[in-house]
């Protein structure tokens, strides 16, 4: 496709991409139904025909095959999911007296009928993609046909799939475990938000629109309201902060210091740091807890060394428990922070460091100018992944603290992430619209800053190489 035949959108986008870009293909939905001959037009109709009529039985056969298994299962039961999707159910569970026994009679199912309708929909709109795939396909057979004289065989299309687009072959199943196991979910979650599937309607529940919404950010009271979600998020993004900087700037100190020249032992300094990796992280943080509690190892002890009069308040004061969750976490985290950047210094240019010394820098101007640019080119993704880690961080809060201290009456504690928080709202109280609302919100939390955080940093705009 010449820039003649480009339209000003497309001319905009390849003097923004410049190398990086790749002309639209020619064989688009739009120029096959208007430039097709009949097989190709019919082919929105009947999937693979277009394929089939330039002798491409097998491409031809399995699109028809699609085509005729997504009818029958929307005939069978998908049309059934879609009519109960709009009511969730209303029909409850009965029983009626049958010479003198009970017979139950099968209820609807709130969660099931949801969970299928939605699935239902998600493949409606595979369909969709299926019906540009086939149209597509039809046209661009016809098009090597007219050009070549015959379109390509199964065995030419095997070979190009596995040559010339093997990328989309290696893709294909990555991307179809997210379409599956991250994007399904996340649509049923984000339904969820918007019905009354609480612990007072668990088997029948109804559309409520934004009435979740109303509550999370409302100051009526309640275990939900805007005060609690407010400071749950605040204190979320607090320890997202510290524990993630605080890890990455101790653990950057430790290994240049082990990696230093005049460091010895450097090999048994790296291992007794793997060593605390090798350890299962709910273990540690179970013994931790136990070790920290008011009868405690460590509370016993410096009574009875005279130090204290009384247990320290580690997991019962807010100030001391949200301390205590941020110090700890710099025992589990810092190993692998030293790893990573162990790794990075090795690799840096030797040379680098040679020409900076001969123009005279001393070690701080080498570290500001030549290793910290470096490993924070490097690392951003990785830091952008473990912020966010640590804001989706169950484990440590969960299993050292349990979100306490917990006010009276309240739905989350001093130390509650938004995960924790979501976890107590779900499973232990049965409030899953709530959990989910606070889930979308998560959600779009750690969306704006990763992806603002990584389109401003060198590591994306700059990828080729560090300058």
């Amino acid at each position: 496709m010449t820039s003649a035949t480009l339209s000003p959108r497309e001319m905009k986008r390849r003097r923004r991409l410049g190398a990086d870009y790749v002309a639209p293909s020619p064989y688009s939905v739009r120029n096959a139904l208007t430039r097709g001959d009949v097989f190709t037009r019919l082919s929105a109709l009947v999937f693979g025909l277009g394929n089939i009529a330039r002798r491409q039985f097998v491409k031809g056969a399995v699109l028809l095959a699609l085509e005729i298994a997504f009818i029958v299962f929307m005939a069978v039961s998908g049309a059934g999911y879609l009519s109960k999707l709009p009511g969730l159910g209303d029909q409850k569970q009965g029983k009626t007296l049958v010479d003198g026994f009970w017979v139950y009679t099968k209820g609807d199912n709130s969660v099931v009928i949801l969970l299928y309708g939605v699935c239902t929909v998600v493949l409606i709109a595979a369909f969709a993609v299926l019906w540009a795939v086939s149209v597509r396909s039809a046209y661009r057979a016809e098009c090597e046909a007219r050009e070549h004289g015959h379109a390509p065989t199964f065995r030419e299309d095997l070979h190009d799939l596995t040559d010339g687009r093997a990328h989309q072959l290696l893709m294909f199943l990555p991307t179809l475990g997210i379409l599956v196991f991250t994007v399904l979910p996340l649509i049923f979650m984000i339904s969820m938000a918007f019905t009354s599937y609480d612990h007072d309607h668990l088997v029948l529940f109804d559309w409520v629109g934004f009435e979740n919404f109303g509550k999370v950010f409302s100051n009526s009271g309640g275990t939900v309201n805007a005060g609690l979600f407010v400071s749950v998020l605040v204190w979320t993004l607090v320890w997202a902060f510290f524990a993630t900087f605080l890890n990455f700037f101790l653990g950057l100190f430790f290994a240049m210091v082990i990696n230093r020249r005049t460091t010895r032992f450097k090999g048994f300094w790296r291992a007794c740091f793997s060593m605390s990796i090798a350890v299962p992280q709910f273990v540690s943080l179970l013994v931790m807890r136990t070790m920290l509690q008011p009868t405690g190892a460590v509370n016993r002890l410096l009574m009875e060394w005279g130090w204290i009069d009384s247990a320290l308040p580690f997991f019962t004061n807010a100030t001391w428990a949200r301390v205590t969750v941020i110090i700890i976490n710099l025992w589990v985290g810092i190993p692998y922070t030293i790893m990573q950047i162990t790794g990075i210094l090795q690799n840096i240019p030797a040379d680098l460091y040679e020409a900076a010394r001969l123009d005279g820098a001393n070690w701080w101007q080498i570290f500001t100018q030549i290793t910290m640019p470096y490993i924070i080119f490097v690392l951003t993704p990785y830091l952008i992944t473990t912020f966010t880690g640590n804001v989706n961080n169950f484990n440590v809060i969960y299993l050292l603290s349990g979100g306490d201290p917990t006010p009276i009456g309240s739905s989350a504690g001093k130390t509650d992430l938004l995960i924790t928080w979501l976890y107590k709202l779900t499973v232990d109280k049965g409030d899953y619209n709530l959990g989910a609302v606070i889930g979308i919100m998560t959600f779009i939390v750690l969306a704006v800053v990763s992806l603002v955080t990584y389109r401003n940093s060198g590591s994306y705009k700059n990828e080729e190489a560090f300058r």
